[in-house]
C-alpha cells in the first residue's frame, strides 16, 4: 500500500491525521476528524488502507476514531489496521493524560503520575504537559507545550500498526474500565 490514511483521536489534542505520502492535518477536537480528513483527501479512491490509533486515551475519543475508521473502511472498501496511541511517539516516553489524577504510560498501564520513574527521561504527550511541574521536579525534561512532539505521529502509527484486515477486528485499547456502565 502506498496511500494510507492514518489518524489518532485518543488524546486531548483532538485529531491528528496524515495521508501518505501527502500531508498532515490537525483538528482541535476528536469530533472534528472529518474536517481534517477533508483537508487531506481530495480523492477518496486513492486511499488503499486506514490506520487508526486505538488508545489508550479518552474513552469517547477512542470510540470516535474507531467508528470513523470503520465507517470509512466500509464506504471505501479498504482494510484497517490499529496501533497503540503510545506507539505514535519516538523521541521520548509517552505520557497520556488519563484524567482522574492518572496517566497512561508504556506497558500500557494506568497509574498516578508520581508512580512513574521519570528521572533523566524526556516525556511527551498531554499527560507530560499536565503534570509538568511534578515531572520536572523529579528530573524529567518536557518540551514546550506547543511542541509538535506532544502529538502522536500518525506516520509512526503506520510503521507500528498491526496487520491490515477487517475494520471490525480492530479493538480499542482500554487500560481501565470506562466510567459509564449499563444499568442493571
Amino acid at each position: 500500500m502506498t496511500t494510507i490514511l492514518a489518524f489518532d483521536t485518543a488524546t486531548s489534542f483532538g485529531a491528528v491525521c496524515v495521508l501518505t505520502p501527502g500531508g498532515r492535518a490537525h483538528a482541535p477536537r476528536a469530533g472534528d476528524l472529518l474536517q481534517a480528513v477533508d483537508r487531506l483527501v481530495d480523492d477518496p479512491a486513492r486511499i488503499e488502507g486506514i490506520v487508526v490509533g486505538r488508545g489508550p486515551g479518552s474513552f469517547t475519543s477512542i470510540r470516535i476514531g474507531l467508528a470513523m475508521a470503520r465507517t470509512l473502511s466500509l464506504t471505501l472498501g479498504v482494510p484497517v489496521a490499529g496501533a497503540s496511541t503510545l506507539d505514535g511517539y519516538d523521541r521520548g516516553t509517552p505520557v497520556v493524560d488519563a484524567r482522574r489524577g492518572e496517566v497512561f504510560a508504556p506497558g500500557p498501564r494506568v497509574c498516578r503520575p508520581e508512580e512513574l520513574d521519570v528521572a533523566g527521561r524526556t516525556l511527551l504527550g498531554d499527560g507530560a504537559i499536565r503534570y509538568r511541574a511534578l515531572f520536572e521536579e523529579r528530573g524529567a525534561s518536557i518540551p514546550a507545550n506547543d511542541d509538535p512532539l506532544h502529538l502522536p505521529d500518525p506516520l509512526l502509527l503506520v510503521e507500528r500498526a498491526g496487520p491490515f484486515g477487517d475494520a471490525g477486528a480492530v479493538e480499542p485499547l482500554y487500560v481501565r474500565d470506562p466510567d459509564a456502565r449499563p444499568s442493571a
